[in-house]
């Protein structure tokens, strides 16, 4: 049975499009050129839509100078929407950071991290033991023999 989309994921989905095209092809600002548009969210009456963007260059001022320059052009982004997807009521689009890539990538890091400090470790205690012998500890290995009978 095929998957049901609602309409407001339907548009989203089709904004998502519309937008990466237009920042792609009309944007005239170089600034945003390296912008890609990573999801779209609209509310359910389709009057609302999020935009999340990310950028090529990560840096905190040019984020907030790409998404001020974006949020700027919300005029041009919705009339070139309302063209181009013909609905009958074109949502309020407002631009926001996705901040979920630089989360993946801090994210690897720290698990890379751990890895190679946990084989650090264990290098460390493999050499510390190769040396030493096995203790023997008689005592236990009688109680536990006695425990199992």
């Amino acid at each position: 049975m095929a998957k049901e989309y609602s309409r407001a994921q339907r548009v989203a989905e089709q904004m998502k499009k519309e937008v990466a095209g237009i920042i792609m092809r009309e944007m005239k600002d170089p600034r945003v050129k390296m912008a890609t548009v990573s999801d779209v969210w609209v509310s359910g009456d389709l009057r609302y839509a999020k935009i999340y963007v990310t950028f090529l260059d990560n840096d905190e001022q040019s984020v907030n100078k790409g998404i001020r320059i974006l949020n700027r052009a919300k005029g041009f982004f919705r009339t070139l929407i309302g063209q181009a997807m013909q609905l009958r009521i074109v949502p309020e689009v407002s631009f926001h950071y996705d901040k979920s890539l630089d989360e993946g990538f801090r994210m690897s890091d720290l698990i890379s991290r751990t890895v190679r400090h946990d084989a650090e470790l264990r290098e460390e205690n493999s050499g510390e033991t190769e040396g030493a012998e096995p203790e023997n500890n008689s005592e236990e290995t009688e109680n536990s023999d006695a425990t199992t009978k």
